[in-house]
């Protein structure tokens, strides 16, 4: 077995893993909030889906950027709904449940918009007929390693809410350490191709990351604390799910590298974001918080 698939199949499955300990620590009840929210919700797939592509597509045609490059750029483009939006939206002291209820629906909703946005736009960067894509194919992946653990998870919380309190401490501990290997694997893969980002690059990624978090903010509504989450909930993108597609679809090429750069980019930046908000004085009123099991508490009530 070559190391690309080697590396293919080990994202999967921690893929599959953080999204399993993702739904177990997820209340049905906020999902349903978001949904009955039908304006918000429909800003925050304006922002995810429409501001986000658009903007990738814009700053990599200015950019010339390389076709395989593009091709990793859109795919992380078209993947929201990250597992780390609800603890920096802690950070930064924005609305928790809100991020916990958008990370969810995205992630469900990504898993289908995803594989069609990239057969839509990949033409406009890399050419007609130069890269085949498999819409379903990638469909059957992602609901696979995505959506049904994510769903069997949020079956236990809400069935089973004391053995998903059981279930949450080491499913997130197994996560945490499955990412950072598959982490490892991708770097020990495409070393090289990393050490060839230029200045060039990590300033089209900085803009890229500013577009985000910009049309995040303008979309979140009047409240700040619904901006704040808005806006580090567009600006962070999912990069276990990008790495599954960019395994599976473009393996050993410059794409992969393209979906873990910018992937630590967002990260790296949206952090900072939330640590410069959680600094700044907050008005009166509840402050909702996350537990380290990832479960939402307000007021000091459990979810």
């Amino acid at each position: 077995m070559s190391l690309d698939n080697l590396v293919a199949i080990f994202v999967s499955v921690a893929v599959f893993e953080m999204m399993a300990a993702v739904g177990l620590g997820v209340a049905v009840r906020d999902m349903v909030a978001v949904a009955r929210d039908g304006s918000l919700l429909a800003r925050a797939v304006l922002a995810n889906y429409v501001c986000v592509p658009a903007a990738t597509v814009i700053l990599l045609l200015l950019f010339d950027a390389h076709p395989m490059v593009a091709a990793g750029f859109l795919v992380l483009a078209v993947c929201p709904g990250a597992p780390y939006g609800p603890p920096l939206t802690v950070l930064a002291r924005g609305n928790a449940a809100l991020s916990v209820g958008l990370m969810t629906i995205l992630a469900v909703m990504s898993a289908v918009i995803a594989p069609a946005s990239l057969y839509l736009l990949l033409p406009w960067i890399v050419g007609d007929g130069q890269l085949q894509i498999d819409v379903f194919k990638m469909m059957s992946t992602l609901i696979l390693v995505q959506l049904l653990p994510l769903g069997a998870g949020l079956g236990v919380r809400h069935f089973r809410p004391g053995i998903a309190d059981r279930m949450l401490g080491p499913a997130l501990k197994l996560g945490k350490g499955l990412n950072v290997a598959a982490i490892v694997l991708v770097v020990a893969a495409d070393y090289h191709l990393l050490t060839e980002v230029r200045l060039k690059g990590l300033i089209g990624m900085l803009l890229l990351l500013m577009v985000s978090m910009v049309a995040g903010w303008l979309l979140g509504g009047r409240g700040v604390e619904s901006r704040k989450t808005l806006s580090l909930t567009t600006s962070l993108r999912n990069v276990g799910v990008g790495l599954v597609i960019a395994t599976g679809t473009f393996g050993g090429t410059p794409a992969v590298t393209a979906v873990l750069a910018y992937g630590l980019v967002g990260v790296l930046g949206s952090l900072f974001l939330a640590w410069y908000w959680g600094r700044r004085p907050v008005s009166c009123g509840a402050v909702t918080q996350v537990t380290e099991e990832g479960r939402v508490r307000a007021d000091g009530s459990q979810s």
